[in-house]
């Protein structure tokens, strides 16, 4: 029996028409005599949607009058006794009841599939998990309810379900999507056009970015090499030079130009070398260049820098490179063409080459240099080639002449050929160079010729001086690049060094972005900080970049020890001995950097310990006053009272007995709201999470505060909330309260609840003084007051516990300004889907406290 395949629609937003587009395929699908049955539709009483249910069997799903769960969930078991082709399953993301089979929806949807049902299924964009975040910062909601995004992208398809952000409006405003008392509040707050406009782009890149892994995993099974463009893709190539960030500027103007263009930033560090010829500190600023503009960066290693840059913009589907033209010196030519001219030679005609001028063309490599004081393989072939075949070029060309230029001027040809041979080659092609040179003019141009014999002594003493003056030019040549190479690689340390000595000052550098330098300096292919607690402790891994995890320094090609129970691990190539010394700098750093995150965490603890050290403090300063005022009219009172002295009225005893209980209410209220904090503060907060209609809860809130002074407008039709009930009351308890304290006289507080999409919020707006926008986070702060209010008015607790109980529930608590002036606290809530506060004998919707 093999896996069912699954096919989701995926919708930008609410009503776009997702559900009516599975319905519609499952219709096709019967047409065609495939068995397809309903296992769950949340048709939201939607006409055309109810429609098309007609001609489809429905799975009875569980719930209902008989003390089942009020929201509809799927029977698992009865789909898989029915065993058919295809299941329908609405809104992947959905939470299931407490109780049910599975926790989440997509995990009975795996059930199905593992027993080879194919499913069709629904969702919409900000229900994947990764992106929560930018969905809250779009929307100002956080969406309760999420799917894992690995879930969505192992659908073997997913259709868009699209919609102009207007044309889902008016199909709002007709009462398409939500019944006729939500549309306006669902216009001006969720379904704004740009909140639409917004996550329909997100929709689109996420679905655009599932069709490029589709079409990358298609070219590689059929191993397609050509380009296909089907997306701009820029890929930028970086030498480590300052002429890169001219290249990434100009290649983030070229991906402008056209929409869902996509730059890569590529450094291809050669394998044989030691330190690379980068500027890590360079390569640093242009990384975090292309990851400002938009684009990613990557680290090659590669032997010959066109072949792997190629074989690297061939492999992302590439189809622009970005080069910048060459920094050689015009001699520097006679070694090859140069990476820019053999990449524009070999790209095809689908792939083009952008080779960008800038301040640095001509200008010389500059330092530092790549490998110390070793020459490349190209130029050591080139010395050679000098030292044997240029002598014999010489003798041939000197041997056709009738009359030569004498022996001194052909004394002299043959010395510079030495020298040209240890300016490229290094010191042994020169002294080649020399003995070869020395036997050529002995045999050819010294007579008697075509003999090794010199019949004049001062022949004799000429050759001998001229080899010993190539062989010294030779070595002081050899000597002068040495030494040049030399402070070449000491400018490479000290610019490491020192940029690591920088960030060491300034504590910006995290340690996968040092590991990261050190794997970019040294070419490797992976480098991990290993650590372990002592000598016998098996180690572990701090911290790793690269595809090749290490687990002990043994498997590593270069381990550097870093004190006594940590070590730095690289993977990729045996480093030279002279490296070795900047990777203990290196290695060093990593310890730092390890150290100090850790007591940075240990701040950050005792930071949390001062802060409740603080929390206690102002405790102590509140209690000190806020318990005794009302302990002081209970005492005063009761002893009154109690006093034979005086002979108290009906009305006087009354009144005395009416202070001890308003003080004994205050004290109550007080030492409630400091143990609600105390228990927010310890994580001591277990919510009981049941499904309750708010005018059942919230008209119980009202009781603390008078007659009046509060308007309730709760609609009859709202749907129920998962909340739990206590907790929901003494959050708006608290809200109501601190509102009703400093609404003005005559101006009553407004309750009021709408729904909107899968949340409920309950609104509470008073015409008091309102709070300035940079207060309005600080008022839900423990112990805070706002503004004059009277010693008496409280410790500054409500709206502390207020949020922390809502986020307990999985709701929110803001606050906004009163159109006209004061304050609004919105309290969100979770909707329970599908049930319906009509159900239920309720109060009536308008009340007044």
């Amino acid at each position: 029996m093999g896996r069912g395949t699954l096919r989701i629609y995926l919708g930008a937003a609410p009503g776009v028409g997702k559900t009516y587009a599975m319905l519609s395929e499952a219709h096709r699908r019967v047409g065609r005599g495939t068995d397809c049955v309903i296992g769950l539709v949340a048709h939201h009483d939607r006409p055309r949607t109810l429609a098309l249910l007609d001609g489809l069997e429905l799975i009875e799903p569980l719930g209902g009058p008989d003390g089942a769960p009020a929201t509809p969930e799927m029977d698992v078991e009865a789909v898989l006794a029915r065993r058919p082709a295809v299941a329908l399953v609405d809104e992947l993301a959905h939470t299931n009841a407490p109780g049910a089979r599975n926790a989440k929806r997509w995990q009975d949807i795996e059930e199905l599939l593992a027993a080879g049902i194919s499913v069709i299924s629904t969702v919409n964009i900000q229900h994947l998990e990764s992106l929560g975040d930018v969905v809250e910062a779009i929307t100002g909601v956080r969406q309760q309810e999420t799917v894992p995004d690995e879930v969505v992208r192992r659908a073997d398809q997913i259709e868009l379900v699209d919609m102009s952000p207007q044309a889902l409006r008016r199909r709002l405003a007709h009462g398409n999507v939500y019944q006729s008392d939500k549309v306006d509040a669902a216009l001006s707050n969720y379904f704004r056009p740009g909140n639409l406009t917004a996550l329909r782009e997100l929709a689109l890149l996420w679905t655009a970015d599932r069709a490029d892994e589709y079409l990358q995993k298609y070219r590689g099974e059929h191993n397609i090499r050509s380009t296909w463009q089907a997306r701009e893709r820029i890929v930028v190539g970086l030498t480590g030079g300052p002429e890169g960030r001219t290249l990434i500027r100009r290649a983030a103007r070229i991906a402008a130009k056209g929409s869902g263009s996509e730059i890569l930033a590529v450094y291809i560090a050669r394998r044989d070398g030691g330190l690379t010829s980068a500027s890590p500190k360079e390569l640093a600023v242009q990384r975090t260049l292309v990851e400002d503009l938009g684009g990613s960066f990557h680290h090659v290693i590669g032997d010959d820098i066109p072949s792997a840059l190629m074989e690297f913009a061939r492999g992302v589907n590439a189809t622009q490179i970005v080069l910048g033209s060459s920094r050689r010196k015009s001699w520097q030519y006679v070694f090859g063409p140069g990476v820019g001219a053999t990449v524009a030679r070999e790209s095809t005609p689908d792939l083009d080459v952008h080779i960008v001028t800038h301040e640095e063309v001509g200008q010389g490599r500059g330092l530092p240099v790549a490998r110390g004081a070793r020459l490349g393989r190209s130029r050591i072939l080139w010395g050679w080639f000098i030292a044997v075949c240029g002598p014999a070029l010489l003798t041939t060309v000197l041997a056709t002449l009738d009359h030569g230029p004498g022996l001194a001027n052909d004394v002299l040809l043959f010395l510079s050929l030495t020298v040209g041979a240890a300016l490229v080659g290094g010191l042994l092609p020169a002294l080649a160079s020399a003995a070869l040179c020395s036997a050529l003019l002995n045999f050819y141009f010294t007579p008697p010729t075509r003999t090794l014999t010199i019949s004049d002594p001062e022949n004799i003493v000429a050759i001998v001086i001229s080899f010993a003056v190539a062989v010294s030019v030779a070595s002081v040549v050899d000597l002068a690049a040495r030494r040049t190479h030399q402070a070449a690689r000491l400018r490479a340390e000290s610019e490491i060094l020192s940029f690591l000595a920088g960030s060491v000052l300034r504590g910006a550098t995290t340690l996968d972005a040092l590991l990261g330098r050190v794997r970019e300096t040294f070419a490797m292919e992976t480098v991990a900080l290993l650590e372990r607690e002592d000598d016998r402790a098996p180690w572990t891994c701090a911290g790793s970049v690269g595809p090749r995890p290490l687990e002990r320094p043994e498997d590593a090609d270069v381990d550097m020890p870093v004190g006594d129970h940590m070590a730095l691990a690289l993977c990729g190539r045996v480093l030279p001995a002279e490296d070795r010394r900047v990777l203990a700098a290196f290695a060093a750093q990593a310890a730092v950097v390890v150290d100090r995150q850790r007591l940075q965490d240990e701040a950050d603890q005792a930071r949390r310990l001062a802060e409740g050290n603080r929390i206690r403090t102002a405790l102590l300063a509140a209690v000190s006053h806020d318990l005794r005022t009302p302990l002081a009219a209970i005492k005063a009172s009761v002893t009154s009272l109690r006093s034979d002295d005086v002979a108290w009225s009906e009305q006087d005893q009354a009144e005395l007995l009416a202070s001890i209980e308003h003080g004994a209410d205050r004290l109550d209220h007080l030492v409630g709201n400091l143990l609600d904090m105390s228990r927010l503060q310890t994580g001591t907060v277990t919510p009981l999470i049941r499904e309750v209609d708010l005018d059942e809860v919230v008209p119980m809130a009202l009781g603390g505060v008078p007659e009046g002074s509060a308007h309730l407008d709760i609609p009859e039709t709202l749907p129920m909330v998962a909340v739990d009930p206590g907790l929901l009351e003494r959050s708006v308890a608290n809200v109501v309260e601190n509102a009703v304290k400093y609404s003005p006289d005559g101006a009553p507080v407004l309750v009021a609840a709408s729904a909107l999409g899968d949340r409920v919020e309950l609104r509470v707006m008073d015409r008091g003084p309102g709070v300035p926008d940079d207060a309005k986070d600080r008022i839900f702060a423990p112990f805070q007051r706002y503004g004059d209010a009277p010693r008496g008015a409280g410790v500054g607790l409500g709206l502390a516990v207020a949020r922390g109980f809502a986020e307990a529930m999985g709701g929110t608590l803001n606050a906004e300004d009163t159109p006209g002036g004061g304050l609004t606290m919105v309290l969100t809530l979770r909707a329970v889907t599908g049930a319906r506060a009509g159900a239920r004998t309720v109060l009536p919707a308008q009340v007044t406290s």
